[in-house]
């Protein structure tokens, strides 16, 4: 059966040409002003009954305790997930999503507020530690709503396998490997009925020639709903044989790539300047980009900034935050010079900022099935489809990164992060110095 279309709050985009090697594909510079969102409806979930409307605009929430707080979910969340909520994970649960378990560690589950992603609201949960990340893309997300909010699109969900082959002699390898494509994806299906039943399986695949006689295989495969890292490498591992046959010389790894370049997403936001002080403001924003284009180890610090919003969802909705920081990091680096995955502009009197990454992430499998408090945050963000999750942590993403070069080009971000590590300290017992 073929897949569902997109919803009408998520855009995807066909997969982009593949390149000879390894392309380069860096950040644009010169951000394009947000276009004017189109306003899509609340879903139906799985069971076809609709959606209450939801708002993320929520005035002081963090004033309330955090009993108010459920309360004022009530529209979002069933009394089921509220009780799921308030127990945490169990013990029995733990035990059977991982080895040794000797008992549970916890994270707040936070809400980011203000979202408004391709002219619909989302409730961003966020599992972390640090307040002031949940703080700063909220702030940053109500900016962006002066703006008509975030617009975003995403690449359909293909996932790359890469089968190894050493000392292969014959310069006629790719050749042959293409010769035999339609036999080698037809194999690689094989491996994966029901991925092939639910409309994804093996699309294309490419061969490349690196030194010393190593010659590596792609096949790409669309993953549906699933972040695919299974599924790709039993593909990699079920073509091995073959591949070696035809290309010759020693079968070595066969396993998924973490820098899936035909899996990206993108967002973007154009804020009026007033909205963020003035004109200076804007400008120090964007003197910070340009401080990160040009500087390494300026990127890095920019790129973290950005992965604390979406490390923090990636938790929250039981994504493999480590592969979706590999890379971020990976393709930042791509270009020969480790670069700022976000950039800002000021245009039309407005700051224009944009961002694209690599976002692997998936809304079945894994713990999406296993870990109650995952399934209570899809369920706060309306049990978003992949491609639309991705662009919701893209736009998170780059609303971290704004509110932290808001801050740096100000007063500093020092003042509001120590607020709220005092008010840790002082609630916890701790010294707040």
């Amino acid at each position: 059966m073929a897949q569902p279309a997109p919803r009408t709050g998520a855009t995807e985009k066909p997969s982009p040409k593949p390149a000879p090697g390894i392309p380069s594909p860096i950040a644009n510079p010169n951000p394009i002003p947000n276009p004017s969102p189109i306003a899509s409806p609340d879903p139906a979930p799985a069971n076809g009954t609709p959606y209450a409307p939801c708002t993320s605009r929520l005035p002081g929430f963090y004033r309330r305790t955090v009993e108010e707080r459920r309360a004022l979910l009530g529209d979002v969340l069933s009394a089921e997930a509220r009780a799921v909520i308030a127990a945490g994970l169990s013990i029995d649960v733990a035990d059977r999503m991982s080895e040794n378990v000797v008992g549970c560690h916890g994270l707040p589950l936070s809400l980011a507020l203000n979202f408004l992603v391709n002219g619909r609201d989302y409730l961003v949960p966020m599992a972390v530690e640090e307040p002031s990340v949940v703080a700063a893309a909220s702030r940053a997300a109500l900016f962006a709503r002066a703006g008509g909010g975030f617009a975003g699109d995403a690449d359909p969900p293909i996932m790359t396998a890469q089968v190894q082959l050493d000392d292969v002699v014959d310069a006629g390898a790719a050749a042959r490997v293409a010769e035999r494509r339609a036999e080698i994806l037809a194999l690689g299906d094989s491996a994966i009925p029901s991925m092939v039943a639910r409309g994804g399986g093996c699309r294309d695949l490419e061969v490349r020639v690196l030194e010393g006689g190593l010659v590596v295989v792609h096949i790409h495969v669309d993953v549906g709903e699933a972040m695919g890292a299974n599924v790709v490498d039993t593909v990699a591992e079920a073509t091995a044989p073959l591949l070696a046959e035809v290309v010759g010389g020693r079968m070595g790894l066969r396993i998924l790539t973490n820098l899936p370049l035909r899996r990206l997403a993108r967002a973007r936001v154009a804020i009026p300047v007033a909205t963020l002080g003035g004109v200076e403001a804007a400008e120090g924003v964007v003197r910070a980009s340009r401080f990160a284009e040009l500087d390494p180890m300026r990127a890095v610090t920019h790129n973290k900034g950005i992965m604390n919003g979406i490390d923090a969802a990636a938790v929250a909705l039981g994504q493999d935050w480590r592969a979706i920081e590999a890379g971020a990091h990976a393709y930042a680096a791509l270009g020969g010079s480790y670069r700022p995955l976000a950039t800002w502009r000021v245009a039309g009197g407005a700051l224009c900022g944009r961002i694209e990454l690599p976002l692997a992430v998936g809304t079945v499998g894994g713990a999406t099935r296993v870990h109650p408090g995952v399934r209570v945050a899809f369920e706060i963000m309306r049990a978003p489809r992949a491609g639309e999750l991705a662009i919701v942590m893209a736009a998170a993403g780059l609303a971290s990164n704004l509110a932290a070069l808001h801050a740096l080009a100000g007063e500093g971000i020092q003042r509001g992060h120590m607020r709220l590590h005092r008010r840790r300290c002082v609630e916890g017992g701790g010294d707040a110095r």
